[in-house]
């Protein structure tokens, strides 16, 4: 009989958890709340509870299962097994999270970043269709990425590979919050969106709903400005044109120096879907040397919000293999 895995996807509102067979398939999942007060320091013990109330609501025992994997915000030292300066969890101080873990549970324990695992979870069984070169960029507040070559997630020398959304995409651009300008997060999140929208509509004089709700003040969501370009709204249009330049763009530098089989899109501002994939692929495909643009494909990401159970079950499985 071959052993389950347990995955973990920790947030700032919300840990996600899941039992995982061997090849990856969710067969029970569950969540708690985040409970980030007072430093955070309830996280790891509501966790551990919570894991040691399912095992017995499920009648199992550590020993139907391999290890436990976990994908968290902040700098994780996947060897000390430890996660330091998550400030949406109010961890200041570095976390021992892997040393109370497996103390409390007695299996093994692995850990990455959030965004990493989440790349792991879509190579797996989602878009990436298991193969072992794939990019995963996330779009949502901000723009994440993990890298995966010969099925091996790339960290870097100090694990800051993949922070795709740093990439400098427009010199003396909008600033962003890590200090410096033209970042591909300040164009290519929700609040790119944003950014992009107010910039074309201050100088854009013609017929356009959503310049009507802009004049007057409203709030904008960068859901609002996609379903209007879907209505063909100029503005809106305009918006998400440039939107879609600077992500394929970006994908370009991607493909051109990796050459993945694969790019996948997901996060949130993902669910504009096709319409927005297709305008991206273009400029991708303009932007690509000619072997890495017949090779490599952007793809929609599938998994959603499973994408980081399931990657922290491939921590497990891909150590143990």
């Amino acid at each position: 009989m071959s052993l389950k895995i347990l995955g973990i996807d920790l947030g700032g509102t919300s840990v996600k958890l899941a039992i995982l067979t061997s090849e990856g398939d969710i067969q029970q999942k569950w969540s708690i709340a985040t409970d980030i007060l007072d430093g955070g320091k309830q996280i790891v013990p509501d966790i551990i509870a919570s894991i040691n109330h399912h095992l017995d609501l499920y009648q199992l025992t550590k020993d139907d299962f391999s290890g436990i994997g976990m994908g968290s915000p902040g700098a994780v030292d996947g060897d000390k097994k430890t996660v330091t300066g998550a400030f949406n969890l109010n961890w200041k101080e570095t976390q021992e999270v892997g040393k109370q873990i497996e103390e409390a549970i007695g299996l093994p324990f692995y850990i990455d970043n959030d965004a990493n695992v989440a790349a792991l979870g879509e190579k797996w069984k989602g878009a990436g269709a298991d193969d072992p070169d794939v990019v995963f960029v996330t779009l949502g507040t901000g723009v994440g990425g993990g890298i995966v070559l010969n099925d091996q997630l790339i960290h870097g020398t100090a694990g800051s590979a993949g922070e795709i959304g740093h990439m400098t995409i427009e010199p003396h651009g909008f600033d962003c919050t890590c200090g410096k300008k033209g970042c591909l997060e300040t164009v290519a999140s929700a609040s790119g969106v944003i950014n992009l929208t107010r910039q074309f509509s201050e100088g854009y004089a013609g017929e356009s709903q959503l310049k009507v709700l802009i004049d007057d003040g409203e709030d904008i969501t960068s859901k609002m400005v996609f379903d209007f370009a879907k209505e063909n709204d100029a503005l809106a249009v305009m918006v998400v044109d440039k939107f879609a330049f600077y992500l394929g763009l970006a994908c370009s530098h991607l493909g051109n120096s990796l050459n993945p089989k694969y790019i996948i899109i997901g996060g949130g501002v993902s669910n504009a879907g096709d319409f927005l994939i297709d305008k991206v692929k273009k400029n991708f495909e303009e932007f690509t040397f000619p072997n890495v643009r017949q090779t490599t494909k952007i793809k929609l990401a599938e998994l959603g919000n499973d994408a980081g159970v399931i990657g922290a079950g491939y921590l497990v499985k891909a150590d143990q293999n």
